[in-house]
């Protein structure tokens, strides 16, 4: 049940929005080696942000997943950044990652939990 939520102060063109959630899903299932049916994307843009005293593009990310480890997080930080810097043409610097390991008798899906 990986989550990744993207938010950005760039604008994103609406029909270009679409092909942008059906790539960063597959990514994300192929990057954490699960099912792209489990994977749930979305993308906020064009929200006021500022960072570092600029409002330069930037992003920032919430993945939440089961059984994520913290051994994993940098090597999908670099990764999450390169694929949004190439995605998104936003910087690697300007990208916040927020990482969550998620308990699966805490995450409801289907009437029920995982």
């Amino acid at each position: 049940m990986p989550y990744l939520k993207i938010e950005t102060n760039k604008e994103v063109d609406g029909g270009a929005i679409q092909e942008a959630l059906k790539r960063t899903s597959g990514f994300v299932a192929n990057l954490l080696g699960k099912p792209d049916k489990w994977v749930m994307v979305s993308i906020d843009h064009g929200t006021p942000m500022i960072f570092g005293g600029s409002t330069e593009p930037m992003a920032y990310l919430e993945m939440k997943s089961i059984g994520l480890s913290k051994d994993e997080c940098a090597d999908l930080s670099k990764d999450l950044c390169d694929f949004i810097a190439s995605e998104f043409d936003i910087p690697a610097d300007r990208i916040y990652i927020d990482f969550h390991d998620i308990d699966g008798k805490m995450f409801g899906w289907n009437r029920g939990t995982f």
